[in-house]
C-alpha cells in the first residue's frame, strides 16, 4: 500500500505553477539553436516555443518572452500557458491572466485552472472562477474537479460540491474521497461514510483509514478499529497511536500502551502525555511519569498538574512544588486538587492568597474526571472533525464526550423503560426544555443528520445543563 505524503490539500489549496511545457516533436529532431531561429524567423510557432523553453532554461527571460508571444500569437496554446505561468511569476496579474484566458480558452485544463485561481485569490471572481474550474473539470481534469468542490462547499453549494467531489474522487483524488465520507457522514449516511473513507485509506490516505477505525469503533467493533489505527500509525498518525495505546491498555499490556502514547505525546498532545503519565505510574517508573505529567501540567492541564503534584510530593517530599501544582489544577476547578491544596496548607501555611471557590464556578467548570464509553467518544470525535471541516464550527471534544458521558451515567441505571427527559426533569427539578435540548444535541452526536451540528452556544448550554443535572443528582 502506498502511503499519501502528509497533505493531500496542499496541492490544491495553493497549486504549484509547473515548469513550462514544451511538446518535443519527432519530425523535427534535435535541432539546433540556429535551426530554431530560422525556422522561427520563418513563422514556425513550434520552433518559436521550443526556442522560448532555450532562453528560460538559460535564465534569458526577455527573450524567452519574445519567443512565446510570436509563438502564442501563431497559435501555440503552449506558449500562452507559459506566458501564463511567466506573468505570473514575475510580470503583471492582467497580462498573466489574459495568456492563461487563451490559454484556456482553447481547451488547456491546466491553464483553466490556473487561471481560476488567480481570478480567487487576487480578484475574488468567484463566478468567472466557477466557470472555468467547471469547463476544465466537464473535460475530466481531476484537479479542477477538486479545485471545484471545494469552492461550492465555500459558497454554500452543498450538492454542487458533493458532485465534484465525487468526480475527482472516482478519478482517484483520495483527498475528494475523505471529504465525500465526512460529508456523507455528516448526512447520516454512515454506509456512503464507510465506502468512502476505505476507498482513500486503500489508497494511502492516512487520515481516511483513521476516521474509519474511529467509526468503526463507535459501531462497537474495536478490533476492526485497531487494523485501521496501525495502518494510519505507520505515517505517524499521532491521533491512531492514541488509540492504539487505550486498546493496549484496555488488555493491560502496559509496556505496548505506554510505547503508543509517548508516540503520540511526542506531538504534543495533551492529553497522550497525561495518558503516558498514568501509564508510567503503573509501571513503577515515577520518573518518567513526573515528565510527562510536567509537560502535560506546563500546557494547562488539571488533572495533570494535579498528579504531578501528587509525585513530587511523595517521591521528592517537595512540598511546596506539590502545593503549586495543586493550586493550578484547583484554579480550573479540580475538586481533589482543592481538597488535597486545603490540607496541605492546613500544615505548610499558604503560599499565596487561598483559592477563590466562587472563581472556579465563574471561570471553569469543575474537571469531568469520570471514564466515558470508548463508543461515545468516537462519536464526538467524529462529530468535531465533521463539524469543523474547512473552517467550519469549532468544537471542543471534551465537551462533546463529557455530554455524552453525562448523559450516560445518570440513565444507565434505569431498568424500566420510562421517558427519560420527563424522569430527569423529576428527578433534578430543572426545566424540562433544559433536558430537552440536552437530549436533542446528544441525538445529533449519536446519529448525524437529525439535526445540524450544534453551535459553540448550543454546547455551552448544554454543558451547563448537563453539570447542574450532575450536581442535583449528586454525581458530581
Amino acid at each position: 500500500m502506498t502511503w499519501w505524503h502528509r497533505d493531500p490539500e496542499a496541492a490544491v489549496a495553493r497549486p504549484v505553477v509547473p515548469p513550462p511545457r514544451a511538446p518535443e516533436s519527432p519530425r523535427h529532431g534535435h535541432p539546433t539553436e540556429a535551426d530554431l531561429l530560422t525556422a522561427a524567423r520563418t513563422g514556425d510557432s513550434e520552433a518559436a516555443h521550443r526556442l522560448g523553453r532555450l532562453y528560460a532554461q538559460r535564465g534569458d527571460r526577455s527573450a524567452a518572452r519574445h519567443w512565446w508571444e510570436r509563438a502564442a500569437a501563431a497559435g501555440n496554446i503552449d506558449s500562452a500557458f507559459n506566458l501564463g505561468i511567466w506573468h505570473e511569476k514575475h510580470g503583471s496579474l492582467d497580462e498573466a491572466i489574459t495568456w492563461y484566458e487563451l490559454a484556456a480558452g482553447a481547451e488547456d485544463a491546466e491553464a483553466a485552472v490556473n487561471l481560476a485561481t488567480l481570478l480567487l485569490e487576487q480578484r475574488g471572481d468567484v463566478p468567472r472562477a466557477r466557470q472555468w474550474l467547471e469547463s476544465a473539470a466537464a473535460a475530466g481534469s481531476r484537479p479542477a474537479a477538486r479545485r471545484l468542490a471545494l469552492l461550492c462547499e465555500d459558497v454554500g453549494d452543498g450538492a454542487a460540491a458533493r458532485d465534484w467531489h465525487h468526480h475527482a474522487a472516482c478519478a482517484g483524488d483520495l483527498a475528494s474521497a475523505h471529504d465525500l465520507a465526512f460529508m456523507s457522514y455528516a448526512s447520516g449516511e454512515e454506509g456512503g461514510a464507510h465506502a468512502w473513507w476505505e476507498y482513500a485509506a486503500r489508497g494511502g490516505h492516512a487520515d481516511a483509514a483513521y476516521y474509519l477505525g474511529r467509526l468503526l469503533h463507535a459501531g462497537r467493533d474495536p478490533e476492526g478499529a485497531e487494523a485501521l489505527y496501525r495502518l494510519a500509525a505507520k505515517v505517524e498518525h499521532p491521533g491512531a497511536a492514541s488509540q492504539l495505546g487505550r486498546l493496549a491498555l484496555a488488555r493491560r499490556d502496559l509496556r505496548t500502551a505506554r510505547a503508543w502514547f509517548e508516540r503520540a505525546a511526542h506531538f504534543g498532545r495533551v492529553e497522550d502525555q497525561r495518558m503516558a503519565g498514568f501509564v508510567c505510574v503503573e509501571l513503577e517508573d515515577p520518573h518518567a511519569a513526573s515528565h510527562w505529567f510536567g509537560r502535560a501540567a506546563a500546557s494547562g492541564d488539571p488533572e495533570s498538574a494535579y498528579n504531578f503534584g501528587l509525585l513530587l510530593i511523595a517521591e521528592h517530599n517537595d512540598l511546596r512544588g506539590g502545593q503549586h501544582w495543586f493550586r493550578q489544577a484547583a484554579s480550573y476547578g479540580h475538586q481533589k486538587a482543592a481538597a488535597e491544596l486545603s490540607t496541605l496548607q492546613s500544615v505548610i501555611g499558604p503560599q499565596a492568597a487561598p483559592v477563590d471557590d466562587d472563581r472556579w464556578t465563574a471561570e471553569h467548570a469543575p474537571a469531568w474526571d469520570r471514564p466515558v464509553e470508548p463508543e461515545l467518544v468516537a462519536r464526538a470525535e467524529l462529530a468535531v472533525a465533521a463539524a469543523g471541516r474547512r473552517g467550519g464550527t469549532t468544537l471542543r471534544l471534551a465537551d462533546l464526550a463529557e455530554i455524552l458521558g453525562t448523559w450516560d451515567l445518570l440513565t444507565r441505571r434505569l431498568r424500566e423503560p420510562v421517558d427519560v427527559v420527563e424522569w430527569l426533569t423529576d428527578q433534578s427539578g430543572l426545566h424540562a426544555s433544559a433536558i430537552e435540548h440536552l437530549s436533542s444535541v446528544r441525538l445529533t452526536l449519536l446519529r448525524p443528520g437529525t439535526a445540524p451540528w450544534p453551535t459553540p452556544g448550543e454546547v455551552e448550554h448544554v454543558l451547563a445543563t448537563s453539570r447542574r443535572l450532575r450536581k442535583r443528582l449528586g454525581l458530581t
